[in-house]
């Protein structure tokens, strides 16, 4: 079997997704080709020299530096082409979703997105995906070649072969016509990212660190502090319940910072993180649905008989939220 590892670059390197996904398609045996397109190529193409790969394919220019649908879109079509492959694996990033169903009606292929599973018997192949909010786990296969996967992060631990200097083939590219122009890049600074997929530890909050506390008062303001200390001295990434994120849309007053972005569970985004730690939520359908690739559970909660903390969390902490993440802040000095 021919197998295609579609890449691109991010500020010139690969990313994480990306040795994710060279690591999927080792696992398959068969005929490895890997191709990339972005800044520095080339050079990014040498850091996976001990892959195993028979060939190398490359499209590097100005033009294919930053994320765009028609130039994204005309340097994978070029790329799948040269290699013919029968089996194209890509990483499910942005970039890729937004281009590369595009790309699977210009080669002809068939696509399917988030796939958490795949595996191989010579041309037979399988693969996994989730259905129904996370709900539901399928596996089937397809007949029709070529067939594009977009693999999710984490199923996988990245490739961490030898670098060296390998033959890198340059795919010449048909001019694309993009009427987009990147001026630049505007991004929150580092200590008010809250959203961290590579962070070891995901935060949850929830709708209790706006209601009124022991004392009969709103506490919003040193909810807020707590939190964003936390996440700066910890490194951690921040997730939401479902009642949180609605509160803004009630006209209540909220965390400022918590946006749609951040709900975990009912939209479907299932973390993979090594650590997590639930604070003021309740039910348990956030936690079974969005936290079932969470290594190591544990959760600061009030009741000792919540369902959650019953049967879903490996540690339960009993006591105020509020008072232990002020402690453990001080303890992260």
């Amino acid at each position: 079997m021919k197998v295609l590892a579609l890449l691109h670059t991010e500020n010139n390197i690969l990313p994480r997704a990306a040795l994710e996904t060279i690591s999927v398609a080792r696992s398959l045996g068969g005929e490895l080709t890997i191709a990339i397109f972005g800044g520095s190529a080339a050079t990014a193409a040498n850091t996976l020299a001990g892959s195993g790969a028979t060939k190398f394919l490359v499209v590097e220019g100005e033009a294919f530096l930053q994320p765009r649908y028609s130039t994204d879109t005309a340097a994978a079509t070029a790329l799948i082409k040269a290699a013919n492959p029968e089996l194209i694996l890509a990483p499910n990033t942005s970039r890729f979703a937004r281009a590369l169903p595009g790309v699977a009606q210009r080669v002809g292929a068939q696509v399917d997105t988030h796939i958490v599973g795949i595996t191989a018997e010579g041309n037979s192949v399988k693969v996994q995906r989730w259905f129904y909010r996370q709900r539901i786990l399928t596996t089937f296969t397809r007949v029709a070649r070529p067939w594009l996967l977009l693999v999710d992060g984490g199923i996988q631990a990245p490739y961490e072969g030898a670098s060296g200097t390998v033959t890198a083939e340059s795919v010449p590219v048909a001019q694309a016509v993009s009427r987009t122009t990147v001026n630049g890049v505007q991004a929150p600074a580092a200590n008010a990212q809250t959203i961290r997929p590579d962070a070891q530890l995901l935060f949850v909050a929830g709708a209790g660190w706006t209601k009124k506390q022991k004392d009969g008062q709103y506490h919003i303001g040193e909810a807020s502090t707590l939190i964003q200390g936390f996440l700066q001295k910890a490194k951690a990434s921040l997730g939401s319940s479902k009642s949180l994120v609605d509160l803004k849309s009630e006209g209540q007053e909220t965390l400022s910072f918590m946006s749609h972005m951040n709900q975990i569970g009912q939209t479907g985004s299932t973390p993979r993180h090594q650590k997590g730690l639930s604070t003021c939520c309740h039910g348990e359908e956030p936690h079974a649905v969005g936290w079932r690739f969470i290594t190591e559970r544990r959760a600061i909660n009030i009741d000792a008989n919540c369902g959650w903390a019953q049967g879903k969390a490996d540690v339960v902490y009993i006591g105020d939220a509020f008072e232990i993440v002020s402690k453990i802040n001080v303890l992260l000095g």
